[in-house]
């Protein structure tokens, strides 16, 4: 075969996404985000969004998440992200609007805003990352934190009689009026990626389609808050993550 049968326009099968820039990331080794952000950029190219998008930005380990996908971008303050994807959307009819938002950020400070924009129906997406710990701020407990799990603030692991029991959101926002489509995915393998990819252009399609809110939650490893490598992260993840956080979709109207 002649070298450059290889390398003709028709052969290629991976190439950076045109909307994912070329900033040097923050994110450490092994993170999910930078796949998570791979797939919303080719996304937003495949279906022609690059100038119909409004990304509102979060606080945490991706608030720098408009460094690298090379659209619109609003910072929201910390939790309140689904309020200003609410006014990005109703000023911006046209556009489509999505948050991007850890456990934290989605699951403990911005409880009330996640479920109020859910319960009107706001025409926006919420990609929440969930890896059960708040990994930027130095490993502490989070909402999403497994029982028997060690944290920085739970060195001898979560108790139920102290910090209560995990707070798996999704399902609660599943059980709103508002919300078309609920789901969780995950990105430690080609395959899992793939569905995600199909996760999250549905709910694109749901927003732009006026259908009500669409909620993407990815369940991720967070290999320096867990104190793994990113191998044994994937591993732990599926043995205990996946068990309180069951892949599949949770409502789809």
């Amino acid at each position: 075969m002649d070298f450059k049968d290889i390398i003709r326009p028709e052969n290629k099968v991976y190439a950076r996404p045109r909307l994912l820039t070329e900033n040097i990331t923050h994110y450490c080794p092994g993170c999910s985000h930078g796949v998570v952000h791979r797939i919303v950029a080719e996304l937003l190219d495949e279906m022609g969004l690059e100038d119909r998008t409004i990304g509102i930005a979060p606080v945490g380990c991706a608030v720098f998440a408009y460094n690298y996908i090379d659209v619109d971008w609003i910072e929201a303050a910390h939790g309140r992200a689904p309020a200003l994807a609410t006014a990005a959307s109703r000023l911006n009819p046209d556009c489509l609007v999505f948050t991007y938002q850890g456990d934290g950020d989605l699951a403990a400070i911005g409880t009330a805003e996640t479920i109020h924009a859910c319960n009107r129906g706001e025409n926006i997406v919420i990609i929440f990352i969930n890896n059960a710990i708040y990994g930027m701020t130095g490993g502490q407990m989070a909402p999403t934190t497994l029982l028997g799990m060690k944290t920085a603030t739970t060195p001898y692991g979560r108790r139920v009689d102290l910090n209560g029991y995990p707070l798996a959101i999704s399902p609660i926002l599943a059980s709103l009026d508002g919300t078309c489509y609920v789901t969780r995915q995950a990105v430690h393998t080609p395959g899992a990626v793939r569905k995600a990819k199909v996760a999250i252009r549905k709910a694109f399609t749901n927003a732009l389609e006026k259908r009500g809110t669409s909620v993407v939650e990815i369940v991720s490893t967070c290999n320096s808050g867990w104190k793994l490598s990113p191998a044994d992260s994937n591993k732990w993840m599926e043995k205990h993550m996946f068990e309180k956080y069951p892949l599949g979709d949770l409502k789809n109207v």
